[in-house]
């Protein structure tokens, strides 16, 4: 049986997460990868500060819709991580799909110069 959290302590550790996104001092952003980070294919910057915290779940602030104009490479979606504005890694191993998975898009087909647009984005603490 996995381990169970107090609500305060949920939201003590999802707050952690939250700052180190914001700890660059400007915005972060999420890189959409292929499998086992072979590939950027799209980088989305996102707002600062990135979200807001309820519940023990960070929901990032997506208005406007976070978004690529232009893809980076073309590839099959798998994997996401995401950086503070120094860039250094903040959150990794975020799943990329059409359902159930963390990241969950239209279509994981990413075409290299076409946009990439995220509309929701949150992280639940266990």
């Amino acid at each position: 049986m996995p381990a169970t959290y107090s609500a305060d302590i949920k939201t003590a550790r999802i707050t952690a997460v939250k700052d180190g996104i914001d700890s660059g001092g400007a915005a972060g952003s999420i890189e959409i990868c292929s499998a086992a980070y072979a590939a950027v294919l799209a980088t989305l910057p996102l707002a600062y500060p990135c979200g807001s915290i309820a519940g023990g779940v960070l929901t990032f602030n997506t208005t406007p819709a976070l978004e690529d104009a232009l893809a980076d490479n073309s590839g099959n979606a798998a994997v996401a991580r995401i950086k503070n504005s120094a860039g250094v890694v903040k959150v990794q191993g975020l799943t990329v799909g059409t359902s159930g998975t963390d990241l969950v898009m239209g279509s994981v087909a990413v075409t290299a110069g076409l946009k990439v647009q995220i509309s929701s984005l949150s992280i639940t603490h266990p």
